[in-house]
């Protein structure tokens, strides 16, 4: 009987192989479908009799997906290869397998981070009935639903295990690090030239600035790991990841992640200084008030400033506040106007989930509109991930976002200051400093409607849910 499987097995590799020869002489075109039919022959028996490998090989190639586009293999569905697929899959295992044994922490679900989400999905369901254009609705949806499911609340299972947590940022590190040394090298061949940095990183990343926001939200991460570490070798291996993604950064020309670590930073030091997030929220409020009632004088200051991020390292931060003539900075502007007009329009419900890029083309002043403004709105999202919910969802959009925020704050605090376990804290404080990158990084882009942020930024969620409902009470 096993000579059999043999042969049949032989036999099956040479049809492959005749055909993979046929395909490549007569109909390249086809060449990378095809072989995309044995790879997905592989991952579908790996999710179901290895699925936790399974589920860590989808973190590590999340870095390398490419979409269907970018693949030539169609241009009316954008799924990012092989990431979506595996978290629509994994979404449909965690369903069953929650409802047929139940296998979530009750403590999970009743967890004020989870209801945030539950309640952000219910309001975007709500929100797609009534949307201007309901089948991207739908689409945008669906997407949350399984990144959601797939990236949160399927890692808060396995999540029970701490170890899993490292492992989770280990394969995403490896994966976005080697993405780092091949862009780095690319880069290299153009002298690191600052106009290169945004298209060098294709096709791994659409932009710089997502490319920038996933170095960011990595890089506490991987020096906390590295700093609890007792395996020199591992130790070393990540002093080493931490210098690559940090060079990285620098060259990315992501002036957004440059603040989000500087605020990364700030939140160090009062978590250090032992700071209620109370008090912090309260300074923060003041200031708001302030800088809001003096908004026509700073306005005007920053309208002196004139240098724009077309030179140096230090022209590129100095730019960050140029409202007068960087194009960058203005569209932004632009994008933000246009989502508040949005929103003044439909103050309840707003457009849709996912309908801002196909709307916001009238809501353009001309006097507002920049040299990389479009006419037709061909430009993409609201640059905002407090604004594009405002215009999209209406005012309860954002207000539910802004609750996510000061709830993982909250809860982020708490655990830094009140974890037992030394490494497990210094753990948390890695993990918690990620998140503040990419929640700061989120008042100029949006990336949570793309598979290479959703992951990490819900998982790094997952893991701040998972230490304080599994670990918080583990002593060193």
């Amino acid at each position: 009987m096993s000579i059999r499987k043999d042969i049949a097995l032989l036999l099956l590799v040479i049809l492959f192989l005749l055909t993979e020869a046929y395909v490549l002489l007569y109909k390249y075109d086809l060449f990378i479908p095809f072989n995309l039919i044995p790879l997905a022959v592989l991952i579908l028996i790996g999710v179901f009799y290895f699925t936790e490998w399974v589920v860590f090989f989808m973190v590590f190639i999340t870095p390398f997906a490419l979409s269907l586009r970018e693949l030539g293999i169609t241009q009316s569905l954008d799924l990012s290869i092989p990431t979506e697929p595996l978290m629509i899959i994994f979404s449909g295992i965690y369903i069953i397998n929650e409802r047929l044994k139940g296998i979530t922490n009750k403590q999970i679900f009743s967890h004020p981070i989870t209801q945030i989400i539950f309640i952000q999905i219910a309001w975007m369901f709500i929100t797609t009935l009534t949307s201007q254009d309901i089948i991207v609705s739908i689409k945008y949806l669906l997407s949350r639903l399984w990144f959601v499911i797939s990236s949160y609340f399927l890692m808060t299972y396995l999540f029970k295990d701490i170890n899993n947590i490292k492992r989770f940022i280990w394969m995403y590190l490896i994966g976005l690090c080697s993405v780092a040394i091949i862009t780095i090298v690319k880069h290299s061949e153009y002298n690191f030239h600052h106009k290169i940095a945004d298209w060098i990183v294709t096709p791994f990343y659409n932009d710089h600035t997502a490319y920038g926001a996933a170095l960011a939200l990595f890089i506490p991460a991987t020096i906390s790991l590295a700093i609890i570490e007792k395996n020199l070798f591992k130790k070393n291996f990540l002093i080493v990841l931490s210098l690559i993604l940090i060079v990285a950064t620098i060259l990315s020309f992501a002036r957004a992640s440059w603040i989000s670590l500087v605020a990364a930073l700030l939140v160090l030091i009062t978590l250090l200084l032992k700071i209620k997030f109370r008090t912090l929220l309260i300074i923060f409020i003041s200031l708001f008030v302030i800088i809001f009632s003096f908004s026509e004088e700073i306005l005007i200051l920053m309208g002196k400033n004139k240098t724009d991020s077309e030179g140096s390292f230090y022209e590129n931060i100095i730019s960050s506040y140029n409202v007068k003539t960087d194009a960058s900075n203005l569209e932004r502007i632009n994008r933000w106007n246009c989502a508040i007009r949005m929103f003044m329009d439909r103050p309840i419900v707003g457009f849709g989930p996912g309908t801002y890029q196909f709307f916001y083309a009238p809501y353009q002043l001309s006097k507002e509109k920049t040299i990389i403004s479009t006419n037709f709105g061909t430009g993409g999202n609201a640059h905002s991930e407090y604004l594009g919910p405002l215009a999209e969802q209406g005012l309860l959009g954002m207000i539910i976002v802004l609750a996510l925020l000061l709830s993982v704050f909250s809860w982020g605090y708490r655990l830094c200051y009140s974890t037992p376990n030394k490494e497990i804290r210094i753990l948390t404080y890695g993990i918690f400093l990620g998140l503040v990158t990419y929640f700061t990084h989120g008042f100029f882009n949006n990336f949570l409607d793309t598979d290479k942020l959703s992951l990490p930024f819900w998982g790094f969620i997952a893991m701040l849910v998972s230490i304080s409902v599994y670990h918080q009470q583990k002593t060193t």
